[in-house]
């Protein structure tokens, strides 16, 4: 696990509702369970704030960091999908965006990782397809330096789905279902304090399942399978995810203090 990736993780899951701030020995304190070292912690903060996603903050308790209001719209459509909350109804027709090509070969590289992440798949060279309109689009795209033109497509023949590997990510939530109870249960059992294990298991649970925003657009129910296990895969993420909430919250609310 990669520090800067677990740092969204606790701002977005646990400090999002709590101010989207922190001291940073509050922030060390919570994932020191977890396995990030304290150095890797505050290096990762430096380069989150470099790249604009952290802001330093002075707290009643010392020095600390806030997410910036680009990290909270990005931590906020994560969780809406993370959670599928405020799920869209499909009204049939898709969303293309024809995009201004990359100048260089790591920008292509940042931008293809970048809309694969908010939900949208390549369907030839420099246009992309989603079911449905993303939030963070104009933000990937000035990232991205470019501009692009959209578009919505009353129907496709055949659907578009093609465009994702639906097979690989089958494959996925086959794998989760299998392993995710294991996970959970390993976490509880190298932790001696119950809060302390439960936040660790549910870190690990929530850091599994956000990899499947890289693979898994979010397609409406009416383009997949009757037996598609990415439905089962959700309840029991949901299921597992409210059982270990409660120890989370105390372990993450000794950390911060007072």
């Amino acid at each position: 696990m990669q520090a800067r990736s677990a740092l969204f993780d606790v701002y977005g899951d646990h400090l999002r509702t709590r101010g989207s701030q922190a001291p940073v020995a509050a922030v060390v304190r919570m994932l020191d369970p977890v396995g990030i070292a304290a150095p890797a912690v505050r290096t990762a903060i430096s380069r989150m704030v470099m790249q604009g996603w952290l802001e330093p903050v002075q707290l009643s308790s010392g020095r600390g960091y806030r997410t910036t209001e680009r990290a909270n719209r990005r931590l906020d459509e994560t969780g809406d999908r993370v959670y599928r909350r405020h799920v869209p109804r499909w009204d049939g027709r898709w969303h293309l965006v024809f995009v201004g090509p990359p100048a260089t070969r790591a920008t292509r590289a940042r931008l293809r990782a970048d809309l694969g992440f908010v939900g949208y798949a390549e369907l030839g060279d420099n246009v992309w397809v989603s079911p449905f309109p993303r939030g963070e689009l104009a933000a990937v795209l000035e990232r991205a330096g470019v501009t692009a033109r959209t578009a919505r497509a009353d129907r496709f023949d055949p659907e578009p789905t093609g465009a994702w590997d639906l097979d690989a990510l089958r494959a996925a939530y086959d794998g989760w279902l299998k392993s995710a109870e294991r996970l959970v249960t390993d976490q509880l059992e190298a932790h001696d304090d119950g809060d302390e294990a439960a936040f660790a298991a549910r870190f690990h649970l929530v850091h599994e399942w956000r990899k499947f925003l890289f693979d898994d657009p979010g397609l409406p129910d009416a383009l997949l399978p009757a037996d598609w296990p990415g439905r089962e895969a959700a309840e029991l993420f949901a299921a597992q995810a409210d059982r270990l909430k409660p120890g989370t919250d105390r372990f993450v609310a000794r950390c911060l203090g007072p």
